[in-house]
């Protein structure tokens, strides 16, 4: 279809009014049934939402069926503080990383967050039952007197408001010297991995005081340092295998079976260079800054600064498909440089089918692209469609030839305005953007994949 046609529509959108450094979004995370939503903030705070059933009724008076709540805030709490290392005489900011949810395995929810150094595990639970009928202790939890007791009573469950608490259950510390960029739980909801820029480290759910090193490609000499590590991820059902990036634009597969240190990778995956496109640039924008496996395992996204590729697993001498994200950006490399603009991380992920990938872009634009025709859409996360079950638009960016009423010129692009974290529901049409300090959730009602160009 043109982008003229029926776009997704809005569901809901959580909006503040005035931007603090504290309020930027820096991480966004479904967990797996998609009824719950967490981001963490530059501030160290994490909010949870919950999605809400819709009534019947609701859903006819829209004309559409199923079920199809809103996202509405079930928690907020502050999961990381300041920190200063008095050994290196460095602060450590507060800011969330990562979030990670754990599978669920009783009521309660339990996920994973982290700054730069310090990973705390969460216990998310209800209550809305509280004891009563003590014997030693009265309604206001005062001990009685014993000589005034005369009779013995079996305490009573009564009913009471619903209670949303969040404890932490284990802090991991003291694992990483450099700054912690990715965590991913394996598949055994046993242990998780946690990376820095030079290492990759092993734990047990269970055991905070230590971990083990898996990847170290720290040399003897710093001086003979070319690449650092940019991201990690388990594979989502082997235990074994797990895959990381790096600033070279390299990927690297890991078998634990083959050896305990990983330093050694299973496959390479690599684009052979273009040395007549070669510039000072390009080693910047080659750097991979996501990799995120399909839901099936078979393939791997990856995000560099000017593409998003996917990669086949059994395929390691080049991208299977490569989608242009902003390709209008390569003339302005030299001012994106210089604005520090071309360091930015950009986030990608798959769709439940692993049909569709989205990846951010600049001037609050995202994009889809649809892997079998390999046409995407642009689209804009505003404050215009914020309202309830608003039509969210398409827009083009202008580089050239015929301009249309309605596109955005490269020059007029807002660079300050960048869609950098999303995540996509585990199941259904239904994505969460951040954009800075909003948070925008838009649900599909008809099928994105038809919506594509």
């Amino acid at each position: 279809m043109g982008e003229d046609a029926e776009s997704p529509k809005i569901n809901h959108t959580f909006l503040r009014d005035y931007v603090t450094e504290a309020d930027v979004i820096s991480t966004v995370e479904f967990n797996q049934t998609g009824d719950l939503l967490a981001t963490g903030d530059k501030g160290g705070r994490v909010v949870i939402f919950q999605r809400e059933t819709e009534s019947k009724g609701e859903s006819e008076e829209v004309g559409e069926t199923g079920d199809s709540g809103e996202y509405n805030v079930y928690s907020t709490f502050q999961s990381h503080e300041p920190d200063f290392d008095y050994l290196k005489s460095l602060e450590i900011e507060e800011k969330i990383n990562k979030i990670r949810w754990l599978p669920q395995q009783n009521a309660a929810h339990f996920l994973l967050s982290t700054n730069d150094k310090t990973i705390k595990l969460w216990k998310v639970s209800e209550r809305d039952k509280r004891p009563e009928g003590y014997n030693l202790k009265d309604e206001e939890g005062r001990l009685k007197d014993i000589s005034t007791i005369t009779s013995l009573q079996v305490p009573v469950l009564k009913p009471t408001d619903l209670m949303v608490e969040v404890r932490p259950r284990r802090v991991f510390s003291n694992g990483h010297t450099y700054h912690v960029n990715s965590i991913s739980v394996n598949s055994d909801g046993e242990t998780y991995l946690s990376a820095d820029d030079l290492r990759i480290n092993m734990w047990h759910l269970g055991i905070t005081d230590r971990s083990f090193n898996i990847v170290d490609i720290k040399p003897a000499n710093m001086e003979d340092l070319t690449e650092v590590i940019t991201a990690a991820e388990f594979h989502p059902h082997h235990c074994h295998l797990f895959v990381y990036s790096s600033s070279k634009g390299t990927l690297r597969l890991c078998d634990m079976r083959s050896s305990a240190l990983c330093d050694r990778h299973t496959k390479l995956f690599e684009e052979p260079e273009d040395p007549g496109s070669r510039s000072f640039f390009s080693e910047i924008i080659s750097s991979v800054s996501d990799v995120k496996f399909s839901h099936s395992g078979r393939y791997l996204l990856t995000r560099d600064y000017l593409t998003a590729k996917v990669w086949d697993l059994n395929m390691d001498k080049g991208p299977v498909e490569t989608y242009q994200v902003h390709e209008y950006l390569r003339s302005k490399l030299c001012s994106l440089y210089e604005n520090d603009c071309i360091f930015d991380k950009f986030e990608c992920v798959w769709n439940s089918s692993d049909s569709v990938i989205m990846t951010g872009a600049y001037n609050s634009f995202f994009r889809m692209f649809d892997r079998e025709t390999g046409r995407g859409v642009t689209l804009e996360a505003w404050r215009e469609s914020s309202k309830p079950r608003a039509v969210l638009r398409t827009r083009r960016v202008y580089s050239g030839g015929k301009r249309r009423r309605g596109d955005v010129g490269v020059d007029s692009l807002d660079f300050t305005k960048k869609i950098l974290h999303m995540a996509w529901h585990p199941s259904e049409n239904i994505i969460a953007i951040a954009a800075t300090n909003n948070l925008y959730i838009f649900q599909d009602r008809v099928n994105p994949e038809t919506q594509l160009q």
